[in-house]
């Protein structure tokens, strides 16, 4: 345990330290430096700090989880992210770009009104603390939880163990988003993401593929492949199968209206995209990093496929699948740095969300809260001293979601059906659109938060297909509107030449080997292959 701790502690000051380097002539004094990084982000740092954002705790776990209960149609929500990030660099990164905006209420608000700004900005903030900053800090405690056996070494009180791990988890988190700023999150983002490389792409599927073998690589894929339950390596399910599987028509509809809100609307994920030199470099990482993700089932999913046929399907907890193999499996020198992996990972999501609402509250909340004209110093004051209050807030509300029945990773794609689908409608056919009159969206995220809601507690389907039928409402009504009251003045999409617009020349190669890929691989997690 002392040299797990020891070359835990090691990597991670490591990270910690190249960071502040790597930071420390960032001019944090001005809003695009503090929330923007300045606007200097390359590709490389957009691609890893894009792939540590998603990447994070609760996805090792909560995907893994969901493998090891439903198989390998788990992949179904990281496979569909090609389509997201193809859209985002082609689609909506050079409209965001053409208005040079800091946040996507930004641009909501030159599309239609102020009001429709602040409203966005509250539902994603609300959104923010409630689910998605507490889901990331407990995944992260149940996995340091394992590794470190917190539980024993406080007498078998679980509760008390999470709770601990979240509050060490918020606190050096907070710190990095808080008093670093964007680019010191997306800068330790990439260091985190080599290490994540190694450690969660590498070295766990490989020992977990030799160990199921007793020894050889080869036969731990053969024995995967012949023991997993036959289910469990088929990723095209039945047309009203329930989460975690995902029905087959869900799989392209469901999963891709998901991911595209999540990656093209999102804050969090695109705040990082918005903080690129310009737009080469914003489509270079947001397509390399959809090629990186066609390969996550590698990660994500089958570890806990062969935690399963490890155990014989004993846990009740689907969580604890992929935090108990890396226990089980990793020897002792390797527990530490893999402890840094997943520390990397929680920090990453946290940092990335918890900037985001620092970012939302400052300049779209607060704004509305409080005519007082402030300087660009004052707001980051205000924004850190919001940050520490996020912070405490979901340090408290964290270990109770261990109570959760269906899973934090079925819980977080259920919430973002609620306020993420909306968002997309309005934005994406506020650009298609010119004649959408300011009050549509308004209704429109009323509609179809009542929608959904009714749906989700009413119909016995996979709420995808509530996420589908919803924003298929969402996209008739916002029409609707544009035919029976269309805006007086139809709009345009000024351009204020912020960052240079010149594409990335390679996008269109690197789109097309992607989806290639992302075919094979579903082909042979069919019944056309090993399915």
């Amino acid at each position: 345990m002392v040299f797990t701790l020891a070359s835990f502690v090691a990597v991670t000051a490591l990270v910690a330290f190249i960071s502040w380097l790597k930071t420390r002539g960032t001019d944090e004094t001005s809003q695009d430096g503090y929330f923007l990084g300045g606007r200097s982000l390359t590709g490389i740092v957009i691609f890893g700090s894009l792939m540590m954002t998603n990447l994070s705790a609760e996805q090792l776990v909560g995907r893994n989880g969901q493998g090891y209960a439903a198989g390998i149609t788990a992949m179904g929500w990281e496979t569909m992210c090609p389509v997201a990030l193809t859209l985002m660099a082609l689609f909506f990164v050079p409209r965001y770009f053409k208005l040079g905006i800091t946040t996507i209420p930004e641009f909501l608000e030159n599309r239609y009104d102020r009001a429709t700004r602040v409203l966005v900005s509250f539902i994603f903030l609300v959104a923010y603390i409630v689910t998605m900053l507490p889901l990331v800090l407990y995944a992260g405690s149940v996995a340091m939880e394992r590794i470190f056996n917190v539980t024993d070494l406080v007498g078998g009180n679980r509760f008390l163990a999470i709770t601990i791990m979240c509050v060490a988890l918020g606190v050096i988190g907070g710190i990095y988003a808080i008093f670093g700023g964007l680019k010191a999150v997306a800068v330790s983002d990439s260091l985190n993401g080599v290490i994540f490389i190694i450690g969660a792409v590498v070295i766990v599927p490989i020992l977990a593929f030799i160990i199921l073998g007793e020894g050889s690589l080869i036969t731990g894929v053969q024995r995967m492949i012949s023991d997993a339950p036959p289910e469990h390596l088929n990723a095209i399910k039945s047309w009203d199968a329930q989460a975690p599987e995902i029905p087959w028509p869900m799989i392209i509809l469901g999963c891709s209206i998901n991911h595209i809100s999540y990656y093209c609307t999102n804050q969090s994920i695109m705040q990082r995209v918005l903080g690129a030199k310009n737009l080469k470099e914003a489509q270079k990482g947001a397509l390399l990093s959809g090629l990186a993700l066609v390969f996550c089932p590698l990660f994500l999913v089958m570890p806990g496929i062969i935690q399963r046929i490890r155990d014989g399907g004993v846990l009740t907890d689907f969580d604890m699948a992929y935090p108990t193999l890396v226990h089980d499996i990793l020897p002792t020198p390797v527990l530490g740095f893999f402890a840094a992996v997943m520390f990397g990972a929680i920090l990453s999501s946290f940092n990335s969300v918890l900037n985001s609402s620092m970012t939302l509250f400052t300049l779209d909340i607060l704004p509305v809260i409080s005519k007082k004209e402030r300087t660009a110093q004052q707001e980051i004051t205000i924004a850190k001293r919001f940050g520490i209050v996020l912070c405490l807030a979901s340090i408290v509300i964290a270990p109770f979601l261990m109570y959760l029945p269906a899973g934090i990773s079925t819980f977080l794609n259920q919430m973002w059906g609620y306020y993420g689908v909306p968002v997309l409608a309005v934005a994406m056919m506020g650009m298609l659109n010119k004649n959408i009159p300011n009050f549509a969206p308004k209704l429109t995220i009323i509609v179809h938060i009542i929608v959904y809601g009714v749906l989700m507690n009413t119909v016995p389907l996979h709420f995808l297909y509530f996420e589908v039928t919803a924003f298929v409402v969402d996209i008739v009504l916002l029409w609707a509107c544009s035919k029976l009251k269309p805006r007086e003045t139809p709009y345009e999409l000024p351009n204020l030449e912020v960052v240079d617009m010149t594409p990335w020349k390679y996008r269109i190669p690197v789109v097309i080997v992607t989806f290639a890929i992302l075919a094979a691989i579903y082909i042979t997690f069919s019944p056309l292959g090993v399915g």
